[in-house]
């Protein structure tokens, strides 16, 4: 299994420049405004990039010059005494925004600046300004095996000579969805391909109007859609081609002497839950929000078709207490079988999860309006390069 070993981000809102070293399964936490929700946009908007979404996802948080880290380029040693305001001169480096991971395999960086002056009605537009891929944990150019300045991208052959693939692509697309050839450009599929396998959960409506509170028309459903409006049909496929006894367990874990099976007529499926207790069993529509989100986790955890990297974001929301340690361990079961980030506020659920020998904690803190890594040095920071522009 290919894991990502090192992420980094760069002028992204609180993130003024963060490294970080992930493991099998890592678990991010710290206080509210910390910058945990910025981490998780981050690597939203890095996936992004493999379908040709960042530059509007950018556009939707008001273009990059709201989402740009708003503080100064350096802050001098007085100021983080508290002897000094906080001060900005002149920028000396291109307003810019740098996302990137080192991976087993190939590690990737993107950079977003500001386009040139136009006239055009999208002169605001984001621009990608510099992308590439290579070995190892750090870049250089003796690594690189495709590079991207501008409108240009060139390849390296097995010599390592370059040749032009293209000279005119534009600057709101990735070369991760334009040159995805299998032939001249391998890698490229390979990395695009790998990104658009990510899976992040972070919506889960349990509202009474919710998506998974409704029956629907189901077909095979090995991976649970991000707002679980699949619920019923991804549980009958785990049912049918996945781990059922997993399912079983999971059920039996929070809920000891509950059953669940899956109701279908005409197509139409709905989830049938019975606890212990009842005369009968219970619809989607009528668990409680605890319940409810507890079986969309347990199924999005229990997919058939395991992901490279699977983020949740806050699980531990709607849950009561004693949920929280089944929660954790179905995460580190998913962990066997996919790269796992958890995002999370529960100093429960941070626990179960860090007694895990493979998991990578991090704690983040906030120092004048930048997110910092608890505990985290010059001696303990990934090594990280950014290619220049």
């Amino acid at each position: 299994m290919r894991v990502i070993y090192t992420l980094a981000i760069a002028n992204y809102r609180s993130l003024r420049e963060v490294v970080l070293p992930l493991g099998q399964l890592t678990v991010i936490t710290g206080a509210n405004g910390s910058g945990k929700s910025n981490l998780y946009r981050a690597l939203r908007l890095l996936s992004d990039t493999s379908i040709g979404g960042a530059v509007p996802s950018l556009a939707r948080e008001g273009g990059i010059k709201l989402a740009v880290w708003a503080g100064p380029e350096t802050v001098v040693k007085a100021t983080k005494e508290g002897r000094q305001e906080v001060q900005g001169g002149p920028r000396k480096k291109p307003v810019s925004i740098k996302l990137g991971f080192a991976a087993d395999d190939f590690s990737y960086s993107v950079e977003f600046g500001l386009p040139v002056l136009s006239s055009s009605a999208f002169a605001h537009d984001p621009e990608i300004k510099r992308e590439a891929i290579w070995y190892g944990d750090k870049w250089r150019a003796s690594a690189t095996l495709v590079d991207r300045k501008a409108g240009l991208v060139r390849v390296k052959d097995d010599d390592g000579h370059w040749s032009s693939v293209i000279d005119t692509l534009a600057m709101y697309d990735s070369m991760l969805t334009e040159i995805a050839d299998p032939t001249s450009c391998p890698e490229v599929l390979l990395l695009r391909d790998r990104i658009r396998s990510w899976r992040f959960y972070d919506s889960f409506r349990t509202d009474e109007s919710a998506p998974a509170r409704l029956a629907h028309v189901g077909t095979r459903t090995p991976v649970l859609f991000h707002d679980g409006r699949d619920l019923a049909a991804a549980l009958q496929t785990i049912i049918e081609i996945g781990d059922a006894d997993a399912l079983a367990q999971g059920v039996e874990d929070a809920f000891p002497g509950a059953q669940l099976w899956v109701e279908f007529e005409d197509g139409r499926l709905q989830v049938a839950f019975k606890q212990y207790g009842l005369l009968r069993a219970l619809s989607q529509a009528e668990l409680s929000d605890g319940t409810l989100r507890y079986l969309l986790l347990m199924a999005a955890l229990l997919t058939p078709r395991p992901p490279e990297l699977m983020v949740l974001n806050e699980p531990e929301t709607s849950l009561h207490p004693d949920l929280v340690p089944a929660l954790a361990r179905l995460i580190l079961q998913a962990r066997e079988s996919s790269q796992v980030w958890v995002v999370t506020h529960s100093d429960l659920l941070t626990d179960l999860l860090t007694e895990d020998s493979e998991c990578q904690l991090i704690r983040l803190d906030k120092e004048l309006g930048e997110t910092r890594v608890q505990g985290q040095d010059l001696l303990n920071t990934p090594v990280w390069h950014w290619p220049v522009r």
